[in-house]
């Protein structure tokens, strides 16, 4: 069994594991995704896009400001995530991880 996404427009509409035969006798796109990353860069997700010129998936963008790494299609901060053990969250308007107070 294997993982394949349903591609509608460039997005994906499901993810579902079947046999390649059962997905040879459906309508649509359908394109194989890998659970551990082996290949196509990401897992597909709904609503994940998949680039047939990268040959990969990647997620929605989280901010305007992010931008996606060609090598990896992640999307990255302009500001790297601090290295420490704080946990943080961006902040769109001020384009920095703003640290959360413990409990939140």
């Amino acid at each position: 069994m294997s993982h394949f996404a349903k591609i509608s427009n460039k997005i994906v509409e499901k993810v579902i594991v079947a046999e390649q035969n059962f997905i040879d006798t459906q309508e649509g796109t359908w394109v194989q995704t890998s659970y551990n990353n082996n290949f196509r860069k990401n897992y597909a997700g709904v609503g994940y896009t998949y680039d047939e010129t990268r040959d990969a998936f990647y997620a929605p963008q989280p901010y305007p400001s992010w931008t996606l790494n060609e090598t990896t299609c992640q999307w990255e901060a302009p500001t790297p995530y601090p290295d420490d053990d704080g946990r943080y969250t961006w902040n769109e308007d001020t384009l920095s991880w703003i640290e959360q107070e413990e409990g939140i």
